[in-house]
């Protein structure tokens, strides 16, 4: 599990990390950013967050665009940022669907061949990841304190991973998320390649209905929507706050006008997940 320092940039009084690793569980080298707000030094410990991304990206666009270090900075809140999927697998037409394969691992564990092999990104996520940082953070992070949020196909990975692993994260919130990947084109077409065409499978990796069938007990679920999304067909937020409601688990589900699904609706309201995240660490 020995790390390799990519890069180290001084930033907001703390520093931003890049690192690899060779990973167990997606077969490959994997890429995360790691941010260490200022109060991470002698001896101090601070809770930390785990960002997970959407569809395309790796562990930088959230690093670079999102502009999360003043905020965690002045919280004392690390974040972890992996990338998206493994890489370097070369399995046959990995590359040939934007919302499937290379940038689309969907925060699940494959179980149909060929995609097995590596794309275990639910598993890479929940327990190889913060294996690695709570063996090689140890005198900077407090693992006990974690919570998790993404954007789009990584806000479906965070809740979803919360959702499953309720003693492990304390906290949880998405901008923009596939609510309900069951019923979206992007999740059935993904879902069926990694997991097969048994849609109990499919049930478990998604929020809405893992929601209704067994609740959420922590603190209060936030998620942020910009109602000129264009891809909010695809993201069904009305499905989650339904389910939720079902459920009687409280969502602040915040449709925000005029923004849309980019970073720089994701920059325009990080500030207020890093503080909502910071009240339960």
């Amino acid at each position: 599990m020995s790390l390799k320092q990519i890069s180290a940039n001084k930033c907001w009084g703390g520093t931003q990390h890049v690192y690899s690793h060779a990973a167990q569980e997606t077969a490959c080298t994997m890429r995360f950013s790691l941010f260490l707000p200022p109060q991470a030094q002698n001896g101090n410990k601070v809770p930390v967050l785990y960002w997970l991304s959407g569809l395309t990206c790796t562990e930088e666009n959230f690093t670079v665009k999102a502009g999360a270090q003043r905020v965690a900075a002045e919280l004392g809140l690390a974040i972890v940022a992996p990338d998206t999927s493994p890489r370097g697998l070369g399995i046959p037409g990995e590359g040939d669907n934007f919302a499937f394969g290379l940038g689309a691992g969907f925060y699940l564990d494959a179980t149909q061949a060929p995609w097995s092999k590596g794309y275990r990104m639910y598993s890479y996520v929940t327990r190889e990841l913060p294996a690695l940082i709570a063996a090689e953070f140890s005198a900077q992070i407090d693992t006990s304190r974690s919570g998790i949020f993404g954007h789009s196909m990584g806000g479906h990975g965070a809740l979803v991973c919360a959702l499953r692993n309720p003693a492990q994260y304390k906290s949880v919130s998405a901008f923009a998320p596939i609510s309900s990947p069951t019923r979206s084109d992007w999740g059935r077409h993904a879902l069926n390649n990694y997991l097969g065409a048994d849609t109990a499978a499919w049930a478990e990796y998604d929020s809405s209905l893992l929601l209704q069938a067994q609740g959420w007990a922590g603190p209060a679920i936030l998620v942020d929507q910009g109602d000129k999304d264009q891809f909010i067909n695809q993201l069904q937020p009305e499905t989650l706050r339904e389910a939720a409601s079902a459920a009687g688990v409280a969502l602040t589900l915040r449709l925000q006008p005029g923004y849309d699904h980019s970073y720089f609706f994701v920059q325009s309201f990080i500030a207020d997940h890093l503080r909502h995240h910071a009240q339960h660490l």
